[in-house]
């Protein structure tokens, strides 16, 4: 189980009104309570920074999670961080990742185009690749497939998608959602990519409930979860320490 820190705005986004370190106080919060009721490991995003990027993020952007990442790792020391550059800035967050010292990456478009909110969004996974290379890392690539808040531009087969982003996007695990944030994930869908790709770890990353948790690992490897995280499930509020322990006491009854 990953648990989602959602970043309030940061500076130089358009609804950004906090400073840095109330920001980071806040994430630091959602954290230590995900880690304290018995979270597996953490991804840390800029969710608030909508209308996001399609691409690349400015350096500001880069420069606020990395100081977020890095003070979460620092509290944090003993359990796996990830990063996720929304909508899909891979190399930025591969150079967070890298330097903060966290183990994993969430790519939303890693091989493949999408149509997005955003527009055509196109997958990188070569110079994503050929990017942690250079730096000498083994930061993970999580990778979706047919992701949130976006269709393909053509007819697609999710069993292809999950073998190309596997074994010619190389990513390291894989991610099935449902259509948006707090949708629940098809375990159709992951039935599908499991069966096409057994060798992967799966993970269901969007809508996850205490309820359905144990159809879901019928067939992924985990899950990543925010908005049933929540105080009254609203993706925005802040972490719900009973809704984590309810949720781990699902998990530990479904294994």
């Amino acid at each position: 189980m990953i648990g989602v820190v959602h970043l309030s705005p940061l500076p130089g986004s358009p609804h950004n009104s906090d400073t840095m370190n109330q920001i980071t106080t806040r994430a630091l919060l959602d954290a230590e309570t995900l880690a304290a009721n018995g979270v597996d490991g953490l991804i840390v995003e800029n969710y608030g920074d909508t209308p996001f990027l399609p691409g690349r993020v400015d350096a500001h952007t880069v420069a606020a999670m990395s100081i977020a990442v890095y003070a979460i790792r620092s509290h944090i020391p003993d359990i796996p961080i990830g990063v996720n550059i929304l909508r899909n800035d891979a190399r930025s967050a591969m150079a967070v990742a890298a330097v903060s010292g966290v183990q994993f990456i969430r790519v939303n478009v890693h091989t493949g185009a999408m149509l997005t909110d955003q527009g055509i969004i196109e997958g990188r996974a070569g110079e994503t690749l050929r990017y942690r290379r250079e730096l000498g890392s083994d930061v993970y690539i999580f990778a979706d497939i047919a992701v949130k808040h976006a269709v393909p531009l053509a007819p697609t087969d999710l069993a292809g998608s999950a073998r190309d982003t596997f074994h010619r996007g190389h990513a390291d695990a894989l991610i099935v959602t449902g259509v948006a944030t707090g949708a629940g994930t098809s375990t159709s869908d992951l039935r599908t990519v499991k069966e096409a790709v057994p060798e992967a770890r799966i993970f269901a990353g969007s809508g996850v409930t205490a309820h359905t948790l144990a159809e879901v690992l019928q067939y992924a490897d985990g899950a990543i979860v925010g908005t049933t995280l929540k105080y009254n499930g609203v993706t925005s509020n802040a972490v719900d320490a009973d809704r984590v322990r309810a949720f781990i006491q699902a998990r530990n009854s479904a294994m």
